[in-house]
């Protein structure tokens, strides 16, 4: 089994999605509110740790979007699935669906079968977590092949901040491979 993440530096791919009324949604687009954007891919509403991320995810939203840093989330959940799932969410933050394999492949994402249909009934994609910059470039990766494994969001929050302040002159990091 081989794997391949895209490239630190490297532009986001355009990737379709879907909102909660069924339009398309580009992941690549960053809103007119913010310069970046943050993309997290959960595996779905099966996961109690994804459900738990996101609405830790929304207590640091307004550091990180007061830091110029769109939020949102996706998985490969169906409509009806997403539905189900935000009863249990307490987020504020745009969440979309239908992330196909072929999708989490472009991102270099680990994908998973479910264990049983109780789980769920689709491939999912393990967590994820790109930034993109003003530049539509990917400025910080965090790819796992498990739900354990994620990016502590306050330490994400204050390192992004640090990132963007121009006296820094932060660069991307891990472009040589």
């Amino acid at each position: 089994m081989t794997h391949s993440a895209i490239a630190a530096g490297s532009p986001f791919p355009s990737l379709l999605v879907k909102d909660l009324d069924g339009a398309s949604v580009d992941l690549s687009t960053i809103s007119d509110n913010a310069d970046w954007k943050m993309v997290v891919v959960y595996r779905g509403k099966h996961c109690p740790l994804c459900t738990k991320y996101l609405n830790l995810l929304e207590t640091f939203k307004e550091k990180i979007t007061a830091n110029g840093v769109e939020i949102v989330a996706v998985s490969a959940d169906s409509k009806a699935q997403l539905e189900m799932h935000l009863a249990d969410l307490e987020i504020s933050f745009p969440i979309y669906y239908g992330l196909t394999v072929e999708q989490m492949q472009a991102l270099g994402l680990y994908i998973s079968n479910p264990r049983s249909e109780k789980e769920t009934d689709h491939l999912f994609a393990e967590p994820g977590l790109f930034v993109i910059n003003e530049k539509g470039q990917v400025q910080v990766i965090d790819i796992s092949n498990g739900p354990l494994a994620r990016p502590e969001i306050g330490i994400l929050a204050g390192g992004l901040e640090f990132i963007k302040a121009p006296e820094n002159d932060y660069p991307i990091r891990g472009t040589y491979s």
